[in-house]
C-alpha cells in the first residue's frame, strides 16, 4: 500500500545551510571570472560610445513634408469606387514622393471618405492601388494620409488628388496586444516576468543609444555587436533571474556562444560576399554616408539575431545541471555532464528548427516569389534575396549548439568545485532503503560516492524524491 510513490507531489524543499554555503562559494568563483569581462565591456562601451553626430549623412526623410503639406489622421466613414478623372501623379513633397494611386483615364479608383481627427468636414482620400488590391480599406479604419490641400494649385482642378493615403494607424491594436503580452507574462511568471520585461526595455535602450548610432558613425561593427550584446545579456540575465551561480553559469555559456557566433558571422559575411543591397533599406543606407558599412550592419545583425534563443538554451541548461546536482549531489562529474547533456540534446533538436522556422516566417514573401520564379533550389538559397537569411540561420544555430555543451561543462565544473554535499544527514534521518516496487534500485551505501556513481541520475532523483515524500507523509500523520 505504502509504495513510496510521490506522483503529483511537487512541494518545494528549501536547501540546507550546507547547500546555501556551496552556492555562495560557486557565486564567488564565477564572480572572479565574470568581473574582468564586465569591466572590459564597460570600458569598451565608454571608449566607443557614439557622439550622436549625423555629420556627413545625407538623406531625405519620408516623414518630413514641404511647406503647406501635412500628415493627417482620420477615420474612414465610407469607401467608394469611382472613375479616376486624374491622370497624373500627386505633387511631390520634400522626401515623400507618394503615389496618388492615379490610373489611366476612365479606370476605377478607390476613395475613402475620411473624417479628420482634428475636426472639419470629411475629405476624400485616394487609396493606393496596391493597398486596395492586397488588403483594402474598411469603414471604421483609422488611416494616415497626406494633406496636399494647402499647396497652391493642388485643389484647383489640376488633375492631382488633394488627399493621398499613406498608412494605417495601428496604435490601438498594437497597444492592446502589448498590454495583453505584459499581463500574460506577469500573471504566469509573476515578479520574474515583470523583471524580464524591464530587462527587455533596458536592452532596447542599449541598442538605440549605443549599437545603432555606433554603426552609423562607422565604429568597428564586430566590437559594437560583441560589446553591446554582452552588456545586454549581463543586464537581462541578472535582472530577470537574479544574482546566482546558475545565472552566472548561463552568462558564461552565452558569452562563449556569442564569441563563436561573432567569429562565424565575420567569416561568412566576407566569404559569402553579403552586400545587403538586395533590399530597398540597404540600398538607401549605402547612399547615405561613406561611414556606414552595409556588410558591418549585416555582421552585427547576424550576432544580435541569435541572442534570444541563445539566452534561452543557456539559462535552461544551467538550471538543469544545478537541479540534477541538488537531487544527486554525490554523482560524479562525468555522470552529471552526461545526464545534463541528455536534456541538452533535446533542447538542441527543438531550438534548431525553431530558428529555421522563425526566419522562414519572416522571409515568407520572398520564399513565395522565389517559388513562383521556378528557380533551382541551390540558386534560390544562394541568391542575394535569401542568402542572408540562410547564413543567419546557420551561424546562429552553430553558436547555439556549441553553447549547450560548454554551458553544461561550466555548470558541472562549478558545482563540483564548490564541494560535494553529502547526503549522510538525509540518510541518517531516514535509514530505511527505498524499494519503490523495484522501480528504483536499492541505495545500499548512502555515504559512498561510488554507489552514487553507479546510479543513473534519474534513479538518484527518484530515490531522493521518494524519501522526501515519505518524510512529508510521516510528518502529516
Amino acid at each position: 500500500m505504502g509504495h513510496g510513490h510521490s506522483h503529483g507531489h511537487t512541494e518545494h524543499v528549501e536547501p540546507s545551510p550546507t547547500a546555501l554555503a556551496a552556492r555562495k562559494r560557486a557565486n564567488w568563483l564565477l564572480v572572479a571570472v565574470l568581473a574582468p569581462i564586465a569591466v572590459l565591456t564597460i570600458v569598451a562601451m565608454l571608449v566607443m560610445w557614439p557622439s550622436g553626430s549625423k555629420e556627413g549623412i545625407t538623406f531625405a526623410s519620408p516623414y518630413t513634408a514641404a511647406p503647406g503639406v501635412t500628415f493627417d489622421t482620420g477615420k474612414i466613414q465610407a469607401v467608394t469606387q469611382e472613375s479616376c478623372t486624374q491622370g497624373t501623379q500627386a505633387p511631390s513633397t520634400n522626401g515623400t514622393n507618394q503615389s496618388s494611386g492615379a490610373q489611366p483615364q476612365g479606370s476605377q479608383c478607390t476613395f475613402a471618405s475620411t473624417q479628420p481627427d482634428n475636426g472639419g468636414s470629411p475629405v476624400k482620400v485616394v487609396i493606393n492601388p496596391d493597398v486596395a488590391k492586397s488588403h483594402g480599406v474598411r469603414v471604421g479604419d483609422s488611416i494616415r494620409y497626406l494633406n496636399l490641400s494647402g499647396v497652391q494649385g493642388a485643389a484647383a482642378g489640376n488633375g492631382s488628388p488633394s488627399y493621398v493615403f499613406l498608412d494605417f494607424v495601428r496604435t490601438v491594436p498594437m497597444a492592446l496586444l502589448a498590454i495583453l503580452y505584459a499581463v500574460v507574462v506577469i500573471a504566469v511568471a509573476r515578479w520574474r516576468g515583470f523583471r524580464a520585461l524591464l530587462g527587455l526595455a533596458g536592452a532596447y535602450v542599449v541598442m538605440v543609444s549605443f549599437m545603432l548610432p555606433g554603426l552609423v558613425e562607422g565604429k568597428p561593427p564586430l566590437l559594437v555587436a560583441l560589446v553591446g550584446s554582452t552588456a545586454i545579456m549581463m543586464g537581462v540575465l541578472y535582472f530577470a533571474h537574479g544574482f546566482s551561480a546558475k545565472t552566472s553559469t548561463a552568462l558564461l555559456g552565452t558569452i562563449f556562444g556569442l564569441g563563436i557566433t561573432a567569429l562565424l558571422a565575420a567569416w561568412a559575411t566576407d566569404a559569402a560576399n553579403l552586400t545587403g543591397i538586395a533590399t530597398s533599406e540597404g540600398a538607401t543606407l549605402v547612399n547615405m554616408s561613406d561611414k556606414i558599412s552595409l556588410s558591418g550592419i549585416i555582421l552585427c545583425g547576424l550576432i544580435i539575431s541569435g541572442l534570444g534563443v541563445l539566452n534561452d538554451v543557456t539559462i535552461t541548461q544551467s538550471a538543469a545541471v544545478w537541479e540534477l546536482y541538488e537531487l544527486a549531489p554525490e554523482t560524479g562529474a562525468r555522470k552529471l555532464f552526461t545526464s545534463a547533456m541528455r536534456i541538452g540534446r533535446d533542447h538542441i533538436a527543438s531550438t534548431v528548427y525553431t530558428i529555421a522556422f522563425a526566419y522562414a516566417g519572416a522571409a515568407l514573401p520572398i520564399l513565395i516569389i522565389v517559388m513562383l520564379y521556378d528557380r533551382p533550389l541551390v540558386d534560390a538559397l544562394t541568391s542575394a534575396e535569401l542568402s542572408e537569411e540562410v547564413i543567419r540561420t546557420l551561424v546562429g544555430s552553430i553558436g547555439l549548439v556549441l553553447a549547450i555543451p560548454v554551458t553544461t561543462l561550466i555548470a558541472v565544473l562549478v558545482v563540483k568545485a564548490t564541494g560535494p554535499r553529502r547526503l549522510a544527514a538525509a540518510v541518517a534521518a531516514d535509514p530505511e532503503p527505498a524499494h519503490d516496487d523495484g522501480d528504483v534500485r536499492e541505495l545500499e551505501t548512502a555515504g559512498s560516492a561510488d554507489a552514487f556513481e553507479s546510479f543513473d541520475t534519474g534513479e538518484l532523483a527518484a530515490v531522493v524524491m521518494t524519501r522526501r515524500a515519505r518524510r512529508e507523509a510521516e510528518r502529516g500523520q
